[in-house]
């Protein structure tokens, strides 16, 4: 593969969550010669590392070992791929996937505080949250979700006016 060919496979497996943030740890023989197997293609190590256990007998320690991974995460990969096939390979984002702080009804109030008085600052807006709601949001949080709803309302057109 060119240089111009890596670079853009190494790109499109960074947008994808694909690429293996540690490909020096992987030492098994066959991602060595930077041919058909590659070691910063995480979804193809992991499968591969699965494979060698599920297929050859190679014990968990052994597979984790050589393709870079711990046991613990041995297992998780297997549960994944278990209940997801090869989609369940690839990396996912950490952390909350919807704001459980900042839910609609907290986003609703706020909103409606700031329509009656726009001039009203987010850290005002996050200590009335707190007295309403007992949540503590940071006001910059806040800010981001009430530019956010604003930019998702439906134009008079879209909402079936003329």
């Amino acid at each position: 593969m060119s240089r111009d060919g890596a670079r853009k496979k190494r790109e499109a497996l960074r947008d994808q969550g694909a690429l293996h943030a540690r490909p020096d740890r992987v030492v098994d023989p066959l991602f060595e010669d930077g041919g058909f197997f590659d070691p910063e293609d995480m979804v193809q190590v992991k499968y591969e590392m699965l494979r060698r256990v599920g297929q050859e007998g190679v014990t968990v320690r052994e597979a984790a070992r050589a393709f870079g991974f711990s046991r613990p995460s041995f297992y998780k990969a297997r549960a994944d791929f278990d209940a997801e096939g090869l989609p369940g390979l690839v990396a996912r984002k950490r952390g909350p996937r919807t704001p459980y702080k900042l839910t609609e009804e907290v986003l609703a109030f706020a909103g409606r505080r700031r329509a009656e008085d726009p001039s009203v600052s987010a850290a005002a807006l996050a200590e009335r949250v707190f007295e309403r709601f007992g949540r503590r949001i940071h006001p910059r949080s806040i800010e981001r979700a009430l530019a956010g709803a604003k930019k998702k309302r439906p134009t008079a057109k879209e909402a079936g006016g003329h």
